[in-house]
């Protein structure tokens, strides 16, 4: 969508009215989802309201989703809100920083992401995963989100920083289950950052047992370096820095170990939990999962030369992630004024871009909440404006580990669905967190039954 002034309307977009101080905060963090749908549903594709951090736009259509990440990306940036948020755990790692610190420390990490290593972990994470199949039984009911998060977790510390992390599971993991649960106080949007808090204390106690982990892993690879993990690679930053940006600290290294420990991991067992509920709640889907696998993998376990055959299990993952994207949402703040659908945006605002809107619009999706993996056929993508999907958000600051997690998550799916059927445990219901990853507020319990 073109910024041409000559498109430009007085005033500002429609919107939800707020509460005085609160502004809308209140009413999105009660029902997120709702919120979000309802604001797009009735104000259209650009919607605005105020909120004690300033104003904020929400955005629901690709063409301006498209604007602000890709098009006119300079002239935004992650911003305070985002910031405040996330700091306090993964500090400045390449997920929240910016500019030269940015620029030089993806440089490093990227080749960690090259197709040819992207290759050479697909034989790691299925042995990962068929070391924790091996403990499920007949009739078990297994707790499935713990389930994926540790065997992720296992496979990201050995792929990135060739680490063995199983001593250490339940620190990593419970320190997350804190922050994010700490991240839906009101107090944590509202309250200046310096104001401590009961929910900032407890992301504090979270980061502290995190670091006891990682500067161990940043130790051990400064004892004994290799030429591949990514550890070994930040730490050749200490000696000089690249453009603007200074030598690193261990401080900074820590930050991007945590950023890749937690973001590597965390939304592709997201993805991999979503996808069990939509096909327990999907039959005739998981019936066609299971003859494709029958068919190509004839119970062997998958490579990565047998996914260019498994078109149908790629459609469940790329459905699972329209209906139920991990990341619910992304924002970002103008540095620049901007006119985004014919209103001005200026510094000082937030924009909200919702794939959970987005991926659920009628207007790009037929039936958009039927799980309903057939609908991904080529001519169906040809179709779709660029940014009507973006799970991975789009543009320069796009998800550096898009292949390593999509690769992941079709080879789990597949090793899981060839030797078990789920069901959901009777009673158990989706509740979706809606604050940096769409994370399930309770356990999905489901039994597992052997083929």
């Amino acid at each position: 969508m073109s910024s041409d002034t000559s498109e430009f309307r007085n005033g500002p977009p429609p919107g939800p009215d707020g509460l005085p101080i609160l502004g809308n905060q209140l009413a999105f963090l009660r029902d997120p989802y709702g919120f979000m749908t309802r604001t797009a549903h009735e104000y259209g594709d650009v919607a605005y309201w105020e909120d004690p951090g300033g104003p904020v736009y929400q955005i629901n259509h690709p063409d301006h989703i498209e604007q602000v990440l890709v098009s006119r990306n300079e002239r935004y940036v992650k911003g305070e809100g985002f910031q405040n948020v996330l700091r306090p755990i993964t500090g400045n790692g390449i997920l929240n920083s910016e500019g030269a610190v940015w620029r030089r420390n993806r440089h490093l990490i990227q080749p960690a992401f090259h197709p040819d290593r992207i290759r050479e972990y697909a034989t790691m994470m299925t042995e990962f995963t068929g070391d924790a199949l091996e403990s499920w039984e007949e009739g078990q009911t297994r707790h499935v989100h713990e389930d994926m998060m540790e065997v992720t977790l296992k496979i990201v510390a050995r792929a990135l920083f060739g680490a063995d992390v199983d001593d250490h599971v339940d620190t990593v993991g419970s320190a997350l289950e804190e922050f994010m649960v700490a991240t839906e106080s009101l107090a944590h949007f509202v309250l200046p950052p310096s104001v401590p808090t009961p929910a900032r204390l407890r992301i504090r106690r979270a980061r502290e047992r995190l670091d006891d982990v990682v500067y161990g892993l940043i130790e051990e690879r400064r004892e004994n370096p290799t030429e591949n993990d990514v550890i070994s690679k930040l730490l050749e930053g200490e000696t000089a820095g690249e453009g603007d940006a200074r030598p690193m600290s261990v401080e900074q290294i820590r930050d991007e170990v945590v950023t890749l420990l937690l973001a590597g991991h965390e939304t592709t067992a997201l993805s991999l939990t979503l996808t069990f509920w939509a096909l327990a709640t999907n039959p005739a889907v998981e019936e066609k999962l299971v003859a494709e696998l029958e068919d190509v993998l004839d119970g062997r376990p998958p490579t990565m030369d047998d996914l260019s055959d498994l078109s149908y299990t790629e459609r469940v993952v790329k459905e699972s992630m329209r209906l139920y994207p991990p990341v619910p949402g992304v924002v970002r703040e103008p540095v620049k004024p901007d006119v985004i659908g014919g209103y001005e945006v200026r510094p000082g605002s937030t924009v909200r871009m919702h794939q959970w809107v987005v991926h659920r619009d009628p207007r790009w999706y037929d039936d958009p909440l039927a799980f309903h993996p057939e609908r991904w056929t080529d001519e169906m993508e040809e179709g779709l404006p660029k940014l009507a999907y973006f799970p991975f958000a789009a543009g320069p600051r796009r998800c550096i580990g898009d292949r390593f997690a999509m690769l992941e998550a079709r080879l789990i799916l597949a090793m899981v669905y060839q030797r078990y059927h789920l069901e959901l445990v009777p009673g158990t219901d989706l509740d979706l967190r809606a604050t940096i990853t769409a994370r399930p507020k309770h356990e999905i319990p489901m039994t597992v039954y052997e083929r």
